[in-house]
């Protein structure tokens, strides 16, 4: 059966998806379970994923990336994360962040930091969450205080994608208190991860997405020059509101690919699978199972491709994207399960793809937004 098909993907990111299948086939899926038991960064897989134009290449032209849409980015992203969810973060991290200095950094800022990353020299990561605070963005205590012409930063950031591996980072921060301006108080910030006072250590080992490493990092009176602001002081939630938006879009991505890698599990095993002299496939509850799963995920795909053209439209953007990011992780959710079900005992063994499915579907419901303020965004933007 083929879930990912081209049918919904505007023309021109059809290429983009075939390079992109081509490369998950010769390189992702014959490598996942290694990299899942071993929880080993997969450095040469990135370092493929460059060679092949596959990383960082939403970067624009002018700063030597291919200059990739968000259409050409969740097919690709759908691709990569059937393959494998831990594998594909590694790869869509390692330019994580860059949107923001290239949609509003200075020209000199993208040279610097930008080109290296997009020519595959560097690698970037984006600190938001904090150990106390997830989802609350006005709420992230981490401070950038003015000192003459730097800024000095201290606090913690958590589960911060490349924090040990990034030569840099854009970092999200406490620049005001104005109590009647709770969104105007936080700007980002440019944080090479060689300057004194940065300490990022990976978090230890985690039940999902072990290809994938994250970090806990610590700033201890670490300084950065003012010209590392990115944009103007007090426009961090703005900025990230906005790459948060198109970041929720390929979140969805993350869940389809996920859900299309459960239902294929699911769909070859129920027909391969005897019991009581015949398929599990034969029974009817396990054809009502697998109808609801293809069901689900058309309706999660459907909407997905739908909310990528609202918010590259600047179509009501945030309600769209926590639309598309809600249906689409809580659908690899419920496949996953059922995939689970339907393999029985087996289900539990941890060289089996769908045990690996099953734990990484767990992962997008909560980052860049648990679903929970999704919903909070859906109803209180609704049209």
């Amino acid at each position: 059966m083929e879930l990912l098909d081209d049918s919904i993907v505007p023309e021109h990111a059809h290429d983009v998806k075939a390079e992109a299948r081509e490369f998950a086939r010769e390189h992702i899926q014959p490598n996942a379970q290694e990299y899942f038991q071993s929880g080993e960064y997969p450095e040469e897989i990135l370092e493929a994923g460059r060679e092949a134009n596959l990383v960082a290449q939403d970067i624009p032209e002018e700063w030597g990336g291919r200059g990739l849409d968000l259409a050409q980015l969740l097919a690709m992203t759908e691709e990569f994360y059937r393959a494998d969810a831990g594998i594909a973060l590694t790869l869509q991290l390692a330019s994580f962040g860059c949107e923001i200095t290239y949609e509003h950094g200075s020209e000199e800022q993208c040279e610097r930091y930008i080109r290296p990353v997009a020519e595959g020299d560097q690698r970037s990561g984006l600190a938001v969450s904090e150990p106390d605070t997830g989802s609350d963005l006005a709420g992230m205590q981490t401070t950038a205080d003015k000192d003459g012409d730097e800024y000095v930063i201290n606090g913690e950031k958590y589960w911060i994608g490349n924090g040990v591996e990034a030569d840099w980072i854009t970092l999200y921060a406490r620049t005001g208190n104005d109590e009647d301006n709770r969104y105007g108080n936080h700007s980002m910030f440019i944080v090479p991860t060689d300057t004194d006072g940065y300490e990022a250590e990976h978090i230890p080992e985690k039940m999902a997405m072990r290809a994938s490493k994250q970090a806990h990092i610590e700033f201890d009176d670490c300084r950065v020059p003012e010209e590392n602001l990115i944009g103007s002081e007090g426009d961090g939630f703005m900025l990230l509101a906005d790459f948060f938006n198109h970041g929720r879009v390929a979140v969805a991505g993350h869940g389809l690919g996920i859900a299309a890698a459960a239902i294929e599990e699911a769909w070859e095993f129920t027909h391969d699978r005897e019991e009581f002299g015949r398929t599990i496939s034969d029974f009817q509850s396990v054809q009502h199972g697998l109808a609801d799963m293809l069901v689900e995920f058309e309706s999660a795909r459907t909407l997905t491709w739908r909310a990528r053209e609202k918010v590259a439209n600047e179509d009501n953007a945030g309600y769209w994207a926590a639309m598309a990011k809600t249906k689409a992780t809580e659908t690899a959710v419920d496949v996953a399960e059922q995939g689970m079900q339907f393999h029985g005992g087996r289900s539990v063994l941890d060289e089996r793809r769908i045990a690996r499915v099953y734990r990484d579907a767990r992962i997008p419901v909560i980052y860049e937004g648990a679903n929970e303020i999704q919903r909070n965004l859906i109803y209180g933007q609704a049209p």
